[in-house]
């Protein structure tokens, strides 16, 4: 009983506030033909709200200095390929920016597809590479990975891809031994 009462009074207080801040003004209408001595009009309802002023988007300049990583190709297809062993591409790229660059995580789109790069800053104007090897056994068909690159370039990440067609291995024939019958009579 006392919560209801409580938010009873909690509900009326907060009607009185809305009331005050929507109070009644006087209008002057000289101009109208009317006589509206002492009438008053809802201000709330005559006066639109002052619009709102544009928020403009500032986005940061980006760094001059910053570390600039730079792909000699950023798609490989391997074309097509048999089932079963692995295939490795090596993607070189450069960092063109003035920041050393740092690789902080590389990653690709599932298990089937390793990713293994330079742990140490790459210098100002120096190339480096990321090795992708993709595992083509039990995956006959066509296949497209993608692989992210984390760092302190000016692009955070940057995403590459690898593709290709896996051909799926024949199976072995296997050509039966010839046994002596068992019941083929003894000489």
């Amino acid at each position: 009983m006392k919560k209801i009462l409580t938010i009873a009074i909690a509900l009326l207080y907060v009607s009185a506030i809305s009331a005050q801040t929507t109070k009644s003004a006087p209008v002057d209408h000289t101009n109208d033909g009317h006589n509206h001595e002492g009438h008053t009009h809802d201000v709330s309802a005559s006066v639109a709200p002052a619009p709102k002023p544009e928020e403009k988007k500032v986005e940061a300049p980006a760094n001059p200095n910053a570390a600039k990583i730079i792909f000699k190709e950023e798609n490989y297809s391997f074309g097509e390929v048999a089932e079963g062993p692995q295939v490795t591409h090596e993607f070189r790229f450069s960092n063109t920016g003035k920041e050393p660059l740092i690789l902080s995580n590389v990653h690709a789109s599932c298990g089937c597809t390793t990713p293994s790069w330079p742990k140490e800053p790459i210098l100002p104007g120096k190339d480096a590479a990321i090795l992708v090897t993709y595992n083509t056994q039990g995956r006959p068909g066509s296949f497209t990975k993608s692989i992210t690159i984390t760092s302190n370039s000016d692009t955070p990440n940057k995403i590459i891809y690898i593709k290709g067609e896996v051909v799926k291995a024949e199976p072995e024939k296997s050509v039966p031994l010839e046994q002596p019958s068992l019941l083929a009579p003894k000489n």
